[in-house]
């Protein structure tokens, strides 16, 4: 099957039911209690809790896969075995989190690991759990260059990859641009800013090459690192160029320091679209800007809250329900973030999915095992609580482990909540360009 892109006919099939709308930093716990019931299955469940990627998204992830362990656990888990998680904290580095999978690998003696929020920590960690023949299973880390070309056979994705925001956030403006803009789409001029990790350079890559087969200009492209101190520079490079629309790829503490530069700096435009990590968290972006953001849009996979549950598979909404109420209850948030959901949603496809029958089979859960199991997956769409299917692609594929059934969606920030407008034919009217009282609105 074909990932470079989602096909629209699948995007209308799993997303027909698309409706929608982040969070507090957690303390690590060292390992998530087992229920009674015979010898726990120890699983790794790495994302950082601290360090900035845990405000961009990768404490809800944990929170998340926190609530589906739970759940699975009451459920019986496997024929009355409970799931032992056994966490670690990266600390958002790089080589914090190449220690720590070598402590869960080799100290102690674990098979999976799931988690991974950030790309920078997929790419290398990837080769090591491959060398290992160990399985890595990835619930947030999108960028294509984690998988593409590697035909891994031990690291799965259940989730979407970075080529899907682009086509989302480029054919927003592209299906939009006459209608909306008064203009053709090959006058819209666009411009990319990025943290020069895989993941901005994914996004920024795929954004490049959909505006090019669509024939609209990229007036600029340029990375910054994500610990930059300054973006006035920047801001000084995009006001020169004058886009319609601004694409930002980051996490948080330059997501901050980026709009705050812009204002102070005059920069204006028609829209600004975020690309998921720091632009998911939507209460945190709220509480520090407020209405400023009203209207911008973001791109990733869809929180649950924003299905439309009766549409699913039968059972997926009943599913979708408890773990809202449950995260709800525990994490006060104004509207729950995707990466919540990407932690619960993952975690249960790898628990229900491939643990359970790995072990049914298998009497245990060797890597190998767990492997063969994941090959096996083929949920439809809608068949998840974000809307997608699971079918992975096999070893001799070129992007060998992703899940080719994952979705996209692109959403719009509307009075401290997010609301899919795309695909159009699913989502609500967008509102573009930005209003006039819009501080960040470009005056003609």
């Amino acid at each position: 099957m074909q990932t470079r892109g989602t096909p629209r006919r699948g995007l209308l099939q799993a997303g027909a039911g698309l409706g929608l709308a982040a969070t507090v930093p957690a303390q690590p716990r060292a390992q998530t209690a087992p229920a009674r019931g015979g010898d726990p299955l120890r699983i790794g469940v790495m994302t950082d809790l601290s360090g900035p990627f845990a405000g961009a998204g990768s404490v809800p992830l944990f929170n998340g896969a926190e609530v589906a362990i739970a759940l699975f656990n009451e459920r019986g888990g496997v024929d009355g075995r409970p799931v032992a998680a056994v966490s670690a904290d990266s600390q958002s580095k790089a080589d914090v989190a190449i220690n720590e999978a070598e402590r869960l690998l080799g100290q102690e003696g674990l098979e999976v690991v799931t988690g991974i929020y950030s790309s920078a920590h997929a790419v290398p960690l990837s080769g090591r759990f491959e060398a290992a023949r160990k399985m890595m299973w990835i619930t947030s880390a999108i960028a294509t260059a984690v998988l593409k070309d590697k035909h891994f056979r031990y690291v799965f994705r259940p989730t979407v990859h970075s080529d899907q925001y682009a086509e989302g956030t480029v054919s927003v403006v592209a299906e939009n641009a006459q209608k909306r803009l008064g203009m053709a789409p090959e006058k819209v001029k666009l411009a990319v800013i990025y943290e020069d990790g895989p993941y901005g350079t994914g996004v920024s890559t795929a954004i490049e090459a959909n505006a090019k087969k669509r024939n609209m200009p990229l007036v600029l492209k340029e990375a910054y690192s994500a610990t930059t101190p300054d973006l006035s520079t920047l801001v000084t490079k995009l006001r020169r160029e004058r886009p319609d629309i601004v694409y930002q790829v980051g996490y948080n503490p330059d997501i901050t320091l980026f709009l705050r530069q812009a204002r102070s700096g005059g920069l204006r435009f028609r829209m600004l679209f975020g690309h998921g990590a720091g632009w998911s968290q939507i209460d945190k972006l709220w509480d520090t800007f407020g209405k400023d953001i009203q209207y911008f849009c973001n791109a990733d996979p869809a929180a649950t809250q924003m299905l439309d549950w009766e549409k699913l598979q039968p059972g997926v909404g009943d599913l979708a329900r408890t773990f809202v109420e449950r995260y709800s209850a525990k994490h006060q948030v104004r509207d729950l973030p995707p990466h919540a959901s990407m932690g619960f949603n993952n975690t249960w496809i790898f628990l229900e999915h491939v643990l359970k029958p790995a072990v049914r089979k298998s009497g245990g859960m060797t890597a190998e095992a767990l492997r063969e199991a994941a090959l096996q997956v083929d949920i439809p769409l809608g068949g998840t609580i974000q809307g997608y299917g699971v079918k992975f692609e096999p070893p001799e594929s070129a992007m060998a482990g992703q899940n080719s059934r994952s979705i996209c969606v692109v959403m719009q920030f509307r009075d401290g909540k997010s609301h899919v407008i795309w695909p159009s034919q699913i989502g609500q009217e967008p509102v573009l360009p930005l209003p006039p009282e819009n501080p960040y609105a470009l005056r003609s």
